[in-house]
């Protein structure tokens, strides 16, 4: 595999990028958002979303694969399965916890990792690869691709310049306030079942390198392809504590959220 290098990556702020407007994919995806003035809710308020059929068809996709990996619902009687259309986004962020329950840190890693591998079908990994090796046109083709295909997980993004290893290019996704963040408040969920899976699902499986940023002041993240993320106890991340007022699993007293120690 092409080694793309470890190098900090500098982003351009989207307002400021002075480069004219042709693609229709460096537009912010408003994804449905339900709020008046289009835009996520500022930090501290949900932000209310209209989903449609695209995005039900993907939290029903992933939530029926995360299901049988995570802990029966506690409701003190048997749960019927849902059908398609039945799971909204609170319903897939809830599977997405029931999953973390008695696991580790890396077994639930693993669990995101097998779901992943279950959407694809065999052989896929290695195809990509040859589609798209390390190169800075795949990195900027895989970060146009994300805005319309993450939109439904993460809330609206928008492709952003960043610099890779000295060399400037469109390869970034900057995602305004992440939709998984907002609705978990979990620091561990960011982290052990978005991040570093999806980190390393690209770069391991894919060949790709992508680093993932979470900015949790604001509830935004970067995405940056061809980037090689760094270890993880490397990561800032690794020393993040908990959202101590709105994590329901959170550890007030603990100074590292608990979930990425075990």
């Amino acid at each position: 595999m092409v080694a793309l290098g470890i190098q900090p990556a500098h982003f351009t702020p989207p307002q400021l990028h002075s480069r004219p407007k042709q693609r229709t994919f460096t537009r912010i995806i408003r994804c449905g958002i339900a709020e008046p003035s289009g835009e996520p809710a500022p930090l501290g308020q949900k932000t209310k979303y209209n989903d449609g059929w695209f995005e039900k068809v993907f939290m029903t996709l992933f939530a029926w694969k995360m299901e049988k990996f995570a802990a029966p619902v506690n409701t003190g009687m048997q749960s019927k399965e849902k059908g398609w259309f039945e799971y909204d986004y609170e319903s897939f962020v809830d599977v997405s916890k029931r999953v973390m329950q008695g696991r580790t840190r890396l077994q639930q890693q693993q669990v995101v990792r097998e779901v992943l591998l279950s959407m694809l079908p065999p052989g896929a990994p290695a195809q990509f690869r040859k589609l798209f090796p390390p190169t800075k046109w795949a990195a900027e083709f895989n970060a146009a691709l994300t805005v319309p295909f993450f939109h439904w997980l993460v809330g609206p993004s928008e492709v952003v310049e960043v610099e890779v290893g000295g060399v400037k290019q469109r390869s970034g996704v900057h995602i305004k306030k992440c939709r998984y963040l907002e609705n978990s408040g979990c620091v561990g969920m960011c982290v052990n079942m978005c991040k570093i899976p999806t980190q390393d699902f690209f770069t391991n499986e894919f060949g790709l390198p992508l680093t993932m940023i979470p900015n949790f002041e604001d509830m935004s993240c970067e995405m940056v392809y061809g980037q090689a993320p760094p270890p993880f106890e490397e990561d800032p991340v690794s020393k993040q504590p908990c959202f101590a007022d709105i994590c329901s699993m959170a550890n007030p007293n603990s100074t590292v959220c608990p979930k990425l120690q075990a």
